[in-house]
């Protein structure tokens, strides 16, 4: 399962970074790239951690997702609006799923 994880926050990470590419791309979004690389960035470095310490990098993992997730669940609730933020939201609920069951099965 640690494996799945792993894989999955690399491409969590890297749908991340190219949202805000995106972002900045379509809309002069400086924040949007920021806040996408940086999110990109940590959540790869929680795939990287996971070999070597799968408690931390879970969390790590967790802690970006929850973020995301409490980022673009209000703005969509809010804006009704569906792109980037259903995406996200599904991403970041797996990411936090995931994560939690790498913890509990070690």
């Amino acid at each position: 399962m640690l494996n799945i994880a792993r894989l999955y926050y690399f491409v969590f990470a890297a749908l991340t970074a190219a949202g805000g590419v995106m972002g900045f791309v379509k809309a002069s979004s400086k924040p949007s790239l920021i806040a996408g690389v940086v999110s990109g960035l940590l959540l790869a470095a929680a795939g990287v951690w996971m070999p070597s310490n799968a408690k931390g990098g879970s969390i790590l993992g967790i802690v970006v997702s929850v973020l995301l997730l409490g980022r673009f669940l209000p703005a969509f609730l809010k804006k009704g609006v569906f792109m980037p933020a259903v995406p996200m939201i599904i991403l970041s609920i797996i990411g936090i799923v995931l994560a939690i069951v790498a913890l509990v099965r070690g």
